[in-house]
């Protein structure tokens, strides 16, 4: 893991998470960003050649590892960390953070833990049932930039798992027409 990327997920790990009725967008194709619905996956592919998945941890960490807020959305249990880095044609354009339960790996079509470099989204919303709440967006405020968060829960099959998105400067989101 390189610095930048260390920088990116201990600032993603401290966003001041916003309901979307209190958020301020910067502009309409960016609200529509942040809310989607579906596969964020499957929207940064429409916008690129080659979609890449760099997988940067894929360990069981303790309960004891996440904070409040995680817990209150998922549970108080071990859970699956994933931290991938997702880049459109060769540009890294979105960090994202996955806890997935272990309880939640149990009974589903697909085996989570051996996801690898496969976007999460494609596997997600393959699933029969899946659902998405708990949507909250946010700002990460570093030294010379301002990003876009968002994070929310995805229900598979009715298992849940939170993931949190970090839009990197060069992604779609922030094209100059968007904004």
């Amino acid at each position: 893991m390189n610095q930048s990327t260390s920088l990116y997920l201990s600032a993603l790990r401290q966003v001041d998470w916003k309901q979307p009725e209190n958020f301020a967008f910067p502009s309409l194709s960016t609200k529509q960003w942040l809310l989607e619905q579906g596969s964020l996956s499957v929207l940064l592919e429409a916008h690129c050649r080659d979609l890449k998945v760099d997988l940067v941890h894929n360990k069981i960490v303790k309960s004891e590892r996440l904070n409040e807020q995680e817990i209150a959305l998922l549970s108080h249990e071990s859970c699956l960390l994933r931290k991938v880095v997702l880049s459109g044609d060769g540009v890294p354009w979105v960090l994202g953070r996955t806890l997935i339960p272990q309880s939640s790996m149990h009974d589903q079509q697909h085996d989570l833990t051996q996801q690898g470099e496969i976007p999460l989204g494609f596997t997600v919303f393959s699933a029969d049932k899946v659902e998405r709440d708990a949507l909250q967006v946010g700002w990460v405020e570093l030294e010379q930039e301002r990003l876009l968060a968002r994070r929310s829960r995805l229900w598979m099959n009715h298992k849940p798992m939170l993931v949190a998105e970090l839009f990197l400067p060069q992604s779609p989101i922030y094209i100059k027409d968007n904004i």
